[in-house]
């Protein structure tokens, strides 16, 4: 009979649930996807509800519910730390504490109120089921190690916080997983990239994309950031050769505030007053972003040094919010500390879902790990694990908004014309199969454009994503051509690799560049692939593949013949401040209310005005 065991994260943000059945991955899904709240933290009931009925599953067919940390360890990491900074922290404590004292002490009373919503709910299965509560950083770590293609490896996880732990070292292989270092709270390379976050003028939790994506326009060695680094270091952190780092909380307010930094200090310290959000970006803050970027390439490449040392492995994982910075991925795959990296492709919170059924699993199985099919790159199955649909869904959605899209016979033909449509610098809505678990849209919920276009960048964001207009687009290519245009070597089929565009498609930069406006900047020509070059001449790479990804292969061999370039614009099917669209309605919806030119719903093509 087989083993059932369901994964679960909630209650902070990026909820989520996963179901492996004998130790496979079944399917995992965001709450988000089907609220439609963006980073919704509440219960995943929907997201239950959906993976047990996809499985033709009750929950009484469940053998193991694993939650994704340990809340009472969280509870004491609490307590100790308003102790410490007493009297401060006052208004913070009075906040918590009641939401704690009467809900999060008790998760596991809430976790079966929570599942008495579901259909197939019986009173009596709360004494069938085990519960587990691995530990955060744990469960982060089985998510990066269990799916992963390799049987041993170093793993690394960095985060804002788990329960005590913000960064941990441990080693994975067919004996489990052991925790060899820990960094503990409240020193956090998370927390530290999520204080510039928020001082830069973006959203904490959401905006460090945003902040990653601005570190470029900074002006590299100038004096401003090379000021700034200074400041960092010597006054924020103290950082030790080995990558472990020490705060100076006399700048922090996150232990026991409402904030993340204290304002007044940074801004004595910094010279620049915390941005207001959507207010203009001055080069201060690009200055500033590249700083404390530069700094956390610096602490992942001796974090990983550190790994490779304590462990003596030739592979590394990674997870964990902080995973999730390509850039500095990129430049640790480039650095060659270890021979292979695979970062869990949804490493933030979410991710923990699938690392605490992991942990049970192995807990309770204590299974041999299963070697790689011939040709399946890791167990992750490329990522598309939640919801898929139907011709007959896509005629409901027709009849329903009363649209008559163009139905091809084949998938070869309709990516034939939506190749000529998006060479011709239309943007294209592009739904297809089952949708993609993390953050990254990997070509089955995707917007897609021409990458040749010098002007499709500010076009995207401003009038389709309606977002900053300085935030970068990803291509997807062509695996057996990515290296004719990009300096990457490796798989990179998560989106979640920054590599440098080669030199031979590159354009010069003009040699006033660092004094021109941010606009201005935007406008220059920088490569042959102009609207996916970021301004230091990188990108980040998603490798497609026909033996995980055959449809969106399809079309982008299909544009190579139109264009000769087999690489796309791929950025998420949403816009800000929605999650990415689940359903063939969410698409449609999108499609409407943004300047979207067409809509791909499987073989269907809905053009704007012929949909109205």
């Amino acid at each position: 009979m087989s083993q059932v065991t369901l994964g679960i994260s909630a209650f902070y943000h990026d909820s989520a649930a996963t179901l492996l059945i004998d130790g496979e991955i079944f399917g995992a899904v965001q709450e988000e996807r089907f609220t439609r709240i963006k980073n919704d933290e509440s219960f995943p009931l929907k997201s239950i509800e959906f993976l047990l009925n996809d499985a033709g599953l009750a929950l009484s067919d469940v053998d193991i519910i694993s939650f994704y940390d340990k809340p009472f360890l969280k509870f004491e990491r609490l307590l100790e730390t308003y102790h410490k900074f007493a009297p401060f922290g006052l208004k913070s404590f009075l906040k918590a504490m009641p939401i704690w004292t009467k809900e999060k002490l008790f998760i596991q009373k809430m976790i079966w109120k929570e599942l008495e919503n579901l259909t197939t709910y019986e009173k009596s299965l709360s004494k069938k089921i085990k519960l587990f509560f691995p530990e955060h950083h744990l469960s982060h770590s089985a998510s990066a190690f269990y799916p992963s293609p390799f049987q041993d490896a170093a793993i690394l996880t960095v985060d804002g916080v788990g329960e005590w732990a913000t960064t941990t070292i441990s080693r994975g292989d067919n004996t489990g997983i052991e925790v060899i270092k820990e960094l503990h709270f409240p020193h956090s390379l998370g927390l530290l990239y999520s204080a510039f976050t928020y001082y830069c003028g973006f959203k904490v939790n959401s905006g460090e994309y945003k902040l990653m994506g601005l570190a470029p326009y900074g002006i590299k060695n100038s004096k401003r950031v090379n000021f700034y680094k200074d400041c960092i270091l010597n006054n924020l952190i103290h950082l030790k050769e080995d990558g472990s780092l020490h705060l100076d909380m006399d700048y922090f307010d996150f232990a026991t505030g409402l904030k993340m930094c204290k304002d007044k200090a940074w801004e004595k310290l910094f010279k620049i007053a915390k941005r207001k959000p959507e207010s203009h970006i001055d080069q201060e803050y690009m200055d500033l972003a590249l700083a404390i970027q530069e700094i956390t390439e610096d602490i992942i490449l001796k974090l990983a040094k550190t790994a490779k040392e304590l462990t003596g492995q030739k592979n590394l994982v990674l997870a964990g919010g902080v995973a999730l910075n390509c850039v500095a991925n990129g430049l640790l795959v480039k650095e060659r500390i270890f021979e292979n990296v695979w970062v869990q492709p949804a490493a933030g919170d979410a991710g923990g879902a699938l690392g605490a059924a992991y942990i049970a699993y192995h807990l309770s199985e204590s299974p041999q790990l299963k070697e790689l099919p011939v040709g399946q790159f890791d167990h992750m199955k490329g990522s598309f694990l939640g919801p898929s649909f139907t011709e007959k869904d896509v005629q409901r959605l027709c009849r329903k908004v009363k649209a008559s899209p163009k139905k091809f016979s084949s998938h070869e033909l309709l990516c034939t014309e939506v190749a000529k449509l998006i060479s011709a610098d239309k943007v294209v809505g592009w739904f297809q199969g089952a949708m993609e678990w993390g953050p990254r849209a990997l070509g089955n919920r995707s917007i897609l454009g021409n990458p040749s276009s010098n002007d499709m960048q500010r076009r995207l964001n401003l009038k389709i994503k309606y977002r900053e207009s300085f935030r970068p687009f990803a291509p997807a290519v062509l695996y057996e051509d990515m290296q004719e245009f990009f300096d990457l070597d490796v798989v990179s089929q998560y989106m979640t690799l920054v590599a440098p565009v080669k030199k031979e498609i590159r354009d010069e930069t003009p040699e006033n560049y660092d004094k021109l406006e941010m606009l201005e900047r935007l406008k220059i020509k920088r490569s042959s692939l102009p609207a996916i070059t970021h301004i230091d001449f990188s990108a980040r790479v998603q490798s497609v593949h026909e033996e995980t990804n055959p449809k969106f292969t399809m079309l982008l061999r299909a544009l190579k013949k139109e264009t000769g370039k087999g690489v796309v614009i791929n950025t998420s099917f949403n816009v800000r401040g929605e999650p990415i669209v689940c359903t063939p309605e969410d698409a449609y919806n999108c499609f409407l209310k943004t300047e979207m030119d067409y809509l791909v719903i499987e073989n269907f093509l809905f053009e704007k005005l012929s949909s109205i």
